[in-house]
């Protein structure tokens, strides 16, 4: 049995994470507490049913709040009786999750006349820490909207091979943050900037113009060597651990250019080396 728990902060879009996974036939359960987790994935497991072999629940902070701090102890019991668990952590800004509140009138689950809307945000980012500690994968949605998160969620999980790597290559724009689910972030600001070549600046890394731009550059040729030496040399020492997931995130100025065609050469190159790799242009 595959087991997937689904964690996150109101608003951040879990419960879309949760459907999207459903509608990859996963069984599906939400605000399941955590105290009755081994006793529900015991059940599952022994079910011999063939729709219990992949099984999503969700998990949020109205569980008891001793049981959130005990989550990495209830996951590690997991694990040694042998069930595949994963664990994946939506979230987004402060502000966002304001914004998103307002726009809905949604009323926030800690929310109440006693705690305002940033005190309760605040409130549930801290009891959710200790899950967020042991996400594989964490996703910011602060600049994704639901039909992107269906596809991230799509391509992290129902793309990812059984019991191996999944590697990711994500470009990005500094300027709207970093990517929080990255194990390795790379900075392309340094290399000459297409932007600034009136002809090139409509244009992304996957148009052939830009392509054939970066590529007359000596320091764009370097630094993709670099970090293909780089990432070949460690992918070992993740899949020694066991690891399901890394992210290698590379920015620029806009995320359009430079970190787009770093990206998309890497992912075509590692492509011929391993079954399963992933591209994602956070901007595009």
């Amino acid at each position: 049995m595959k087991l997937i728990i689904i964690s996150g902060l109101s608003g951040s879009g879990k419960s879309v994470a949760l459907h999207s996974l459903e509608d990859l036939n996963y069984y599906c359960t939400d605000n399941l507490p955590v105290a009755l987790l081994p006793a529900f994935t015991e059940n599952t497991s022994n079910a011999n049913e063939k729709y219990y072999d992949h099984v999503a629940v969700g998990i949020d902070a109205r569980n008891n709040p001793d049981d959130l701090k005990n989550f990495s102890t209830t996951v590690k019991k997991l694990k040694a009786q042998k069930v595949h668990c994963e664990i994946i952590f939506v979230e987004a800004e402060d502000e966002i999750l304001i914004k998103r509140f307002s726009e809905t009138r949604r009323k926030h689950p800690l929310s109440s006349s006693k705690m305002s809307l940033p005190d309760a945000i605040k409130t549930e980012r801290a009891l959710l820490e200790p899950i967020a500690m042991e996400a594989d994968i964490r996703i910011d949605t602060s600049h994704t909207n639901v039909h992107q998160l269906r596809d991230i969620i799509r391509e992290r999980i129902h793309g990812k091979e059984e019991d191996t790597l999944a590697l990711l290559f994500e470009s990005f724009a500094f300027k709207n943050g970093i990517p929080k689910n990255a194990d390795y972030v790379f900075d392309a600001r340094c290399l000459p900037n297409p932007h600034w070549v009136q002809h090139l600046r409509p244009l992304t890394g996957n148009d052939e113009p830009v392509r054939d731009f970066l590529d007359n550059q000596a320091m764009a040729g370097a630094m993709y060597e670099d970090i293909k030496d780089f990432i070949e040399k460690w992918i070992p020492f993740f899949e020694a651990e066991n690891r399901s997931y890394l992210t290698v995130a590379i920015g620029c100025t806009g995320g359009r250019h430079r970190s787009v065609y770093l990206a998309s050469k890497l992912a075509a190159e590692f492509s011929n080396q391993r079954d399963n790799v992933q591209l994602r242009h956070r901007e595009l």
